[in-house]
């Protein structure tokens, strides 16, 4: 099937399915890959995509490690904080309820999931976003059976939806040029960034500096997802798509990264010191002094500091659909864990 056929289909797909929408409050219903996963590649016990050990999540809650892949808190996490929106849980966490679902939502990013299928098929085990949308259909399945369907279509009407993936389908699919979206009533889809300069692309460089032909799809990405999202906007009733273009920014904090308080851009936090590339951080890794001045946690992603920044950047040019001010706010996090074996 023709690729921009299949994204059409797929915004389609996820508005028709979640039209309409609840009882008291708006939750987030998330889709994406490792830059959003809470925790749902934990519980796949095949997969080779996993932030089950040390040191992640190492300043996130008691330290321990919990499902995200990132030292702290993921961009939708914060985002979601900042707006007033409760965290939504991982899709595959057992202890999840239908009382859950209505109070905080579902988060169903998988690290490695991408918009292909095929992508990341080397990681095993991991949800694609055809994958994902099916989880969401028995979602709205369930609810519906539980509050019947008015109720139900109110409370899927009125949620926020957030898309953040598209980057595995570059990076892990042979930087192959695809273009990425997916719609519902109330949506933000995150922008690709230089994904060329992730420590990964970096190091098997043969320069060392970023890998140009990466960056140069991320912005054609990012281009062409805009276009489909304002099309589709205007041709669906009550649709408010935005998308959420950080590039700029990143690119200019990996450039220029003393301007926005980092010290390093180049290299990741959590490594086995020269030997790179390093594909995960374990136990035996090495960790920066001071993560807070670290762009990269790992060879793939930002660390909580820079998330914070994207996150912030996000919200001051989009917004997100509208804050929920009387949201209960989120469970205080713990001070950050002091540095095992810091260098």
């Amino acid at each position: 099937m023709n690729l921009n056929v299949t994204l059409t289909l797929l915004c389609l797909i996820l508005v028709g399915i979640a039209t309409g929408s609840v009882p008291c409050k708006a939750v987030q219903f998330i889709f994406g890959d490792s830059l959003s996963d809470v925790g749902n590649n934990k519980y796949l016990s095949r997969s080779l995509a996993t932030a089950n050990l040390p040191y992640y999540g190492i300043d996130f809650g008691n330290g321990l490690p919990n499902g995200r892949f990132t030292n702290g808190l993921t961009v939708a996490d914060i985002i979601g904080d900042k707006t007033g929106l409760p965290r939504p849980p991982a899709f595959l966490d057992p202890s999840l309820t239908e009382d859950v679902i209505l109070e905080n939502g579902l988060n169903y990013a998988s690290g490695g999931g991408g918009i292909l299928n095929e992508t990341g098929g080397y990681f095993i085990q991991r949800l694609s976003l055809w994958k994902q949308i099916e989880l969401f259909r028995g979602t709205k399945e369930l609810i519906t059976d539980k509050l019947g369907d008015q109720a139900a279509d109110k409370f899927f009407h009125d949620a926020n939806y957030v898309v953040a993936l598209g980057s595995n389908d570059f990076i892990n699919n042979y930087l192959m040029p695809v273009l990425h979206s997916l719609g519902a009533r109330k949506l933000m889809v995150f922008g690709l960034g230089p994904m060329g300069c992730i420590p990964l692309q970096r190091v098997l460089s043969t320069s060392g500096q970023c890998q140009d032909r990466a960056n140069k799809l991320a912005l054609s990405f990012n281009k062409a997802a805009t276009q489909l999202l304002s099309n589709m906007q205007s041709r669906l009733p009550d649709a408010n798509f935005k998308f959420g273009d950080a590039y700029d920014v990143v690119d200019d904090v990996i450039r220029n990264p003393e301007k926005y308080g980092f010290s390093n851009a180049d290299s990741p936090c959590c490594s086995l010191g020269r030997i790179r590339p390093a594909l995960t951080c374990i136990p035996a890794s090495t960790l920066c002094s001071d993560r807070s001045k670290y762009v990269f946690w790992d060879e793939y992603h930002p660390s909580d500091s820079a998330n914070q920044l994207i996150a912030n950047e996000l919200i001051k040019k989009v917004g997100f659909l509208g804050g929920h001010s009387n949201a209960p706010a989120p469970a205080p996090e713990s001070a950050i864990a002091p540095s095992p074996d810091e260098e």
